[in-house]
């Protein structure tokens, strides 16, 4: 049986959207914030760790800028709850987040969404067991089936066809899945994606619950998910039975301030709760963890205000882009290639207040907050436009060969984006990029092969085994990319930005993936594994083809 009984005493109940809670606690406190507030009041000796002493060990220089927050850095000390074993303010505080995104419990993580991936991962799977997951998954997820031992069988996503870009998963891939692999462990789907994409999850999870498989989402850059009617819906809303969310990047928490929301009855949670206490810090950051308290009330506060104002700021840039005849925004416009989903619906700015959740060809959604962008002309890829950009002061979220893509949050100054809108103006001058022919707006900038773009029809895949290899186990050695065709890789290959692996342990060395390699690393991405001797690594261990 796949099923676990709640084990914290939480009852099943249907998904809530984010802040909507009924009989929810008062979101006005910040109860962790609180305590060490009132800690840091009492102008403590400090006689315990850490040795920055508060902040007045800090190198001088530093002073200025980490001192405040160096005054509440401490440690498990009394009334300020242990993270491990949450029972006061900590938990409270947690109970605050679970009530606000309309989870039924919700962990507080200290080390990004990687962590709330890779305990999921280790919950979910035995050593051999398949897990169906979606192949543009962060590299934290190939990671942690590599831990849990787990096989993958690699669901492709659909490809744009306006904007080239992965879109999610389509449903009938997914029930195709399912029907091959009626007992796998679970779904990890990533929703949305780096560039803000993603699809209607809730047929999804309804396919995969038909089954008792459930659903666990790595929304890392979807936390504001539900919190105003001119965003996609929350995974929860759909009934996601895990959702991993990364605070720290849409919301305003500290770096590596992530969340992990859980619902339903489908996942044992004293595993996860095990999981987290082995991938988690022994010392977790306070400062982080405030940052999510207060993060949380802030949303719980004001966050359909202050997503309006967002929005509108989002309207603002795209509308002075779109007054740039040299630039071309990456807007989903239809289905997915080989699909007919639905009419094809808001191809415009979109996502403005009032308007609703921009959904494309009746599934596709996409993040109003995230904005893709390249130019038309071919002058400048994306890292050299990137580059430009930087040299007048404005840094992009990430760059690939083609596209730029911006990052607003909630408190995006106007300023920021008129300064933004001033310095394309100057490269279009200093390059003379109004004076150049537009080429034709671009299709797949991966060039990926139609084994992974996720046509109909399309075969399920075999699954792909992960598992930790030693360096000096003798299964292992580098070899030139070139020389590595029909050989089993042997660790991830991974273009960086934006995470998503070329390669997997497992897979199969294809000439095509070896030309996707060279195409990506003449384009002047940084490529995880590839060493600086131009080798990767292989399997050595007679799992050859």
């Amino acid at each position: 049986m796949k099923e676990h009984q709640a084990t914290d005493g939480a009852a099943e109940e249907r998904p809530r959207e984010a802040g909507r809670s009924e009989g929810a606690p008062s979101q006005s406190r910040a109860p962790l914030w609180e305590a060490l507030l009132a800690y840091r009041e009492r102008k403590p000796a400090r006689f315990h760790v850490p040795g920055h002493k508060g902040g007045t060990g800090l190198d001088p220089e530093a002073k200025h800028l980490l001192g405040g927050v160096c005054e509440v850095d401490v440690t498990e000390l009394s009334g300020l709850d242990d993270l491990h074993h949450a029972e006061g303010v900590i938990a409270e505080a947690e109970r605050l987040a679970a009530a606000c995104f309309g989870a039924e419990r919700t962990r507080f993580l200290v080390g990004g969404s990687t962590a709330g991936n890779l305990a999921l991962l280790l919950a979910v799977c035995k050593p051999g067991d398949v897990l169906l997951v979606q192949r543009d998954a962060h590299k934290s997820v190939f990671n942690g089936l590599m831990l849990a031992g787990a096989r993958a069988v690699l669901l492709a996503p659909r490809i744009d066809p306006a904007a080239g870009l992965p879109c999610g998963l389509a449903l009938d891939d997914v029930e195709r899945a399912l029907a091959q692999y009626p007992n796998a462990a679970g779904l990890f789907v990533t929703d949305p994606n780096y560039y803000g994409f993603g699809t209607d999850l809730a047929p999804i999870v309804a396919a995969a619950h038909r089954r008792g498989v459930p659903v666990l989402v790595d929304a890392a850059h979807g936390a504001h998910y539900g919190f105003h009617p001119g965003v996609p819906a929350s995974p929860l809303a759909a009934g996601a039975d895990a959702v991993v969310q990364s605070a720290h990047k849409m919301l305003p928490a500290m770096t590596m301030g992530a969340l992990l929301h859980l619902q339903g009855g489908l996942l044992d949670r004293a595993a996860v709760d095990r999981a987290l206490s082995v991938i988690q810090s022994s010392s977790p950051s306070y400062p982080i963890m405030a940052s999510l308290d207060l993060a949380r009330r802030q949303m719980a506060a004001r966050g359909d205000a202050l997503l309006g104002e967002a929005l509108e700021t989002a309207r603002l840039l795209r509308d002075g882009l779109a007054a740039m005849p040299w630039l071309e925004t990456a807007e989903p416009a239809g289905p997915a290639e080989g699909r007919a989903d639905g009419p094809v619906a808001g191809t415009g700015v979109g996502g403005v207040a009032g308007e609703g959740p921009v959904r494309i060809g009746g599934s596709i959604t996409r993040d109003p907050l995230k904005v893709t962008f390249r130019d038309r002309t071919g002058t400048l890829g994306g890292r050299e436009l990137a580059a430009e950009l930087e040299a007048r002061g404005c840094f992009p979220e990430m760059a690939d060969p083609v596209f730029v893509t911006l990052a607003l949050g909630l408190s995006t100054p106007r300023d920021d984006i008129g300064r933004l809108l001033a310095a394309l103006e100057t490269i279009c001058s200093d390059f003379r990029l109004s004076e150049k022919e537009l080429g034709e707006p671009i299709k797949n900038i991966y060039k990926s092969p139609p084994s992974r773009v996720g046509q109909g029809g399309a075969a399920v895949p075999e699954p792909v085994s992960f598992r930790f290899h030693r360096s000096d186990a003798g299964a292992l050695r580098r070899v030139p990319p070139e020389k590595a065709v029909g050989a089993v890789c042997g660790a991830p290959v991974v273009p960086y930005p934006p995470g998503v692996p070329l390669l997997l342990p497992g897979e199969t060395i294809t000439a095509e993936a070896v030309r996707q390699l060279r195409d990506w690393q003449a384009a002047g991405l940084g490529i995880h594994g590839l060493d600086q001797d131009d080798t990767i690594i292989i399997q050595t261990n007679g799992e050859q083809p």
